[in-house]
């Protein structure tokens, strides 16, 4: 069951990276004026990701906590499930209208898309 969860909120819910159509977010000042004010949803998650540095939001009937800041051109988080510690781990984000792709491991891993709402 962790690994799932890690699979999912670790955000590798698809396959390698595809970034067809997608615009890079890379500073702090843009990716908070996207997620100010709103929810990143999915079927099972939402998600509260404060300008201030919180997470926080229910996954799977869990709650999500977890604090994050912007590294670089990365948006880095640590991240808890319950009392599951996820760790940490910076990605890189992608804007597709009200979608925003979270890619781990700097870019390089697996990646999740979160709608914005």
């Amino acid at each position: 069951m962790r690994a799932v969860l890690i699979s999912i909120l670790c955000l590798g819910l698809a396959g390698p990276v595809a970034a067809e159509g997608f615009n890079n977010i890379t500073d702090r000042a843009r990716f908070v004026s996207l997620i100010k004010d709103r929810d990143l949803t999915r079927f099972g998650i939402s998600l509260n990701v404060t300008p201030e540095g919180q997470i926080k939001g229910r996954a799977f009937g869990r709650d999500v906590t977890g604090a994050w800041k912007w590294n670089g051109d990365y948006f880095c988080r640590d991240l808890y499930w319950g009392s599951t510690d996820l760790g940490p781990n910076c990605q890189a984000v992608r804007l597709q209208g009200n979608k925003l792709r979270f890619i781990s491991d700097q870019g390089s891993g697996r990646y999740a898309d979160l709608y914005l709402e």
